[in-house]
């Protein structure tokens, strides 16, 4: 059976809920079993990988320890949309974990490439 491609995408800012930590164990399952599974951070999601973060301020869970344990999971293809990161101030040296950019006008093919996809 061939092995399917799994894309992430991750909208919301960090500690906004559970919902990020509910994607995260979802990829983390995905990728034990093998699978080849991406993220694409857009939009506020881009935050979630923003340095010098202290969400125990507003009693959420650090969810950096789980990004930081994907590529034990052999999750290495991190994608941030460059606009995002622009439009948030941000440049790839303000994110703890290295990615690789995508531009907006390359967004929708750059999705087709994959078998499935989970909004965020």
């Amino acid at each position: 059976m061939a092995m399917k491609s799994y894309l992430f995408v991750l909208r919301k800012p960090a500690h906004s809920g559970n919902h990020v930590q509910e994607i995260l164990d979802i990829v983390l399952t995905a990728a034990a079993f093998d699978q080849q599974v991406s993220l694409l951070l857009l939009d506020d999601g881009v935050f979630q990988l923003k340095n010098n973060q202290h969400p125990e301020k507003l009693a959420m869970k650090d969810t950096a320890a789980i990004f930081r344990a994907l590529e034990i999971y052999d999750v290495k293809n991190l994608y941030v949309e460059q606009e995002s990161l622009q439009e948030r101030g941000l440049k790839p040296s303000d994110l703890y974990l290295s990615t690789k950019a995508v531009d907006r006008s390359n967004i929708a093919g750059f999705m087709k490439q994959f078998d499935v996809i989970f909004p965020g």
